[in-house]
């Protein structure tokens, strides 16, 4: 596994997990801010720019970084947030792991099967697939997830680094993720943030959520998209971790 880490002589490690198709980047902000006072970890997921071995599915990465824990930080960690695709690693780090941190941020996750989404991913990769190295594509595929234009040369840079097999995997991955029964029983206070603007399966997910982890508290964003308040807004999403670890 690859990692970025900042604010490596602080004591307290906060593990900031990204979303699918981007990378460490997308908690740089957050990372600059918070290594005032922790340790702030970034790994980069499985399959996206600059990991080490492509992506095979969402339990091999919890896995991963659960056994990195382990290694480094004797099992456990201050907190764990994630976005999307890497919210749902950490569902399933909190679901096989109950004390691995002490809080944690789930964003934008999707817990809810999507079939048809899931049917058409490798049809539709097989035939746009090409158009991934492509700039007029990249600018298009950006301004639809709606992320702040400071970002662009990162999302292009490193999206045209994915390989078509490990976006597949990763999109499917995250289209048909289920939630283990063991969630319920994560130790962890958690904080669970989703858009207003969001499709309505990732608006469920949260309420669902909200209702299978016992200490959690549910916000929702009004007027925000799918990952948008830890893209586009990372001195909010600082000011949300730290009141919820006071």
């Amino acid at each position: 596994m690859v990692i970025k880490e900042y604010g490596k002589e602080n004591t307290n490690t906060i593990m900031l997990l990204h979303g699918g198709g981007l990378s460490w980047w997308n908690y740089r902000e957050e990372a600059e801010i918070l290594s005032n006072e922790f340790h702030v970890v970034l790994p980069i997921l499985d399959g996206h720019a600059e990991s080490d071995r492509d992506f095979i599915d969402i339990n091999s990465n919890a896995t991963e970084i659960i056994t990195y824990i382990d290694d480094n930080y004797d099992g456990k960690v201050m907190a764990i947030c994630g976005l999307s695709l890497g919210a749902q690693v950490l569902i399933e780090i909190l679901s096989i792991r109950a004390d691995i941190c002490r809080y944690s941020i789930i964003e934008s996750a999707l817990i809810e099967e999507m079939p048809l989404v899931n049917y058409l991913i490798e049809p539709l990769m097989n035939i746009s697939y090409w158009m991934i190295t492509k700039r007029w594509f990249a600018k298009l595929q950006f301004q639809s997830l709606k992320i702040r234009q400071e970002l662009f040369e990162d999302y292009y840079r490193d999206s045209r680094k994915i390989s078509k097999k490990s976006m597949i995997a990763f999109l499917k991955a995250n289209s048909k993720y289920q939630v283990r029964d063991d969630l319920h029983k994560s130790k962890a206070k958690v904080l669970i943030l989703v858009g207003s603007k969001e499709p309505k399966k990732i608006i469920s997910s949260a309420h669902k959520l909200n209702k299978m982890i016992s200490r959690s508290e549910l916000k929702i964003c009004k007027g925000y998209t799918h990952g948008e308040i830890s893209l586009n807004h990372p001195i909010e999403y600082v000011d949300e971790l730290l009141t919820l670890m006071r």
